[in-house]
């Protein structure tokens, strides 16, 4: 199965995540075709310059990627 997702990267991309209540998973990228499921994670809490707080835990920006799920008939965020 192919799951469709948006990699939240910028802080407005970010924002518009916090503001929307959506659920954010977190991943790390093991090699260039398989990633690891950090967490299943939940509604941004906070954005920070090198960091992203998400259920509780913080992430950093630089090691993890963020990601959103999409629906084929949706645009994003």
């Amino acid at each position: 199965m192919n799951h469709k997702y948006k990699v939240l990267r910028s802080d407005i991309e970010l924002f518009a995540a916090a503001l929307s209540q959506v659920r954010v998973y977190v991943v790390q990228s093991l090699s260039e075709d398989k990633v690891e499921v950090v967490a299943y994670g939940g509604a941004v809490e906070k954005i920070m310059p090198e960091s992203i707080k998400i259920n509780g835990s913080y992430f950093f920006r630089n090691q993890f990627e963020f990601r959103v799920g999409v629906k084929k008939d949706s645009a994003g965020i």
